[in-house]
């Protein structure tokens, strides 16, 4: 795909246009995948958002031992290889870095940053619980953020400014969404690894730039001439999806098997629900970065994601499911035990679990176990 190809070559060279950036005055600012910084306050800031979104090296994750125990999710413990290796062009470059705290993984993260480099760092606590007052937590959270970028950059966050860029990040998520929603159709016009690639992309490029491609890519999938997919629709969830962690994705293709839609808390950007355009656009972002969306496996009570499952299975026409974990994130841990009950209740389908930690030897067995599961439910 020719707009997959723009993307890398502007992914290419965003580093170096970053640190020209910074040299004119613009802060860049970091912050991890698990969906609950609103960029738009950092964009209403005047500042850079820049996820910290690279996985699948296990090299860093080997480096993350003399820093942190083995117990520490796999995703987490490659950030903090990334973040003390001094190898990441992003980690480098940054004015400050975010971290909404969901578990011990992201403060794991964030204690070993903050005691180990001099890296400006800005935690606020994300509740575990969709209630009135944990929203009113998680606003108050957002809100002490607000002030510290208006403090970093020396640019007051008006309200104007978040509603602008409440639109334009409307425009990105209503785009992903278009596009995926096109893969409903039997004939699926786009690959999971270029929808990816697309999703990935919007968490490092340029804002304008990103709309722009998607709206360009949206328009191309909806001409007639479009080649098509074909193999068992696969539902693949689980608990991180970073750049550079492709393995997965690359069996399933091999193997004979289509990717249709995926869930992931982390590395998958939230796009199911927009911010609201009325109102005080702080309780806005609140809304939606926090009571709307989708929660992830550590929210308790942890059934709104399964039922959220179960509809993606119906939505999608799905003809099984792979439930791709790291070690060591305990609540998927726990949800990847009893829900293929439920799946075969409900649809009667089957879920296959895959593990990793970045080790390369993984590849064999989890190429062997995914091509028997799809040989099994292409023949179902």
């Amino acid at each position: 795909m020719e707009a997959i190809d723009q993307l890398s070559v502007h992914l290419e060279k965003r580093p170096d246009n970053l640190i020209k950036a910074k040299k004119e005055g613009q802060k860049i600012v970091g912050y991890l995948p698990g969906g609950f910084l609103p960029e738009e306050l950092v964009l209403a800031a005047g500042a850079v958002p820049v996820c910290l979104l690279r996985g699948g090296d296990s090299s860093m994750v080997q480096l993350s031992s003399q820093y942190i125990c083995r117990w520490i999710d796999t995703f987490y413990r490659c950030q903090i290889g990334l973040g003390m290796s001094g190898k990441d062009p992003y980690y480098n470059i940054l004015d400050l870095m975010v971290s909404p705290i969901t578990d011990n993984h992201a403060r794991a993260l964030s204690d070993v940053l903050s005691y180990n480099t001099d890296l400006d760092i800005f935690s606020f606590g994300v509740p575990h619980m969709k209630e009135p007052a944990t929203r009113d937590y998680y606003l108050h959270g957002i809100t002490g953020l607000k002030n510290k970028l208006e403090a970093l950059t020396d640019n007051r966050i008006t309200d104007d400014k978040l509603r602008e860029a409440i639109r334009l990040c409307n425009r990105e998520r209503e785009l992903l969404r278009k596009i995926s929603l096109l893969r409903k159709s039997e004939q699926v016009p786009i690959s999971c690894a270029d929808f990816v690639a697309l999703n990935h992309g919007s968490y490092l490029a340029d804002k304008t730039f990103m709309v722009n491609l998607l709206e360009s890519v949206y328009d191309d999938l909806q001409a007639p001439t479009v080649e098509t997919l074909k193999g068992p629709r696969i539902l693949l969830t689980g608990s991180t999806l970073a750049i550079g962690d492709s393995l997965v994705l690359d069996i399933i293709e091999e193997t004979g098997g289509m990717i249709v839609i995926e869930e992931f808390a982390e590395g998958i950007r939230p796009y199911w629900e927009d911010v609201k355009s009325e109102g005080d656009p702080m309780e806005a972002l609140a809304d939606c970065y926090f009571m709307d969306r989708i929660c992830p496996a550590w929210f308790r009570p942890g059934t709104e994601r399964l039922d959220f499952l179960i509809k993606l299975v119906n939505d999608f026409n799905v003809d099984g499911v792979i439930w791709y974990q790291l070690m060591f994130r305990e609540s998927y841990k726990t949800e990847s035990y009893y829900f293929p009950d439920r799946l075969k209740r409900e649809t009667g389908l089957r879920m296959l679990l895959l593990e990793s930690d970045y080790n390369p030897s993984e590849a064999g067995p989890m190429s062997t176990c995914a091509e028997t599961f799809i040989q099994t439910i292409g023949e179902r």
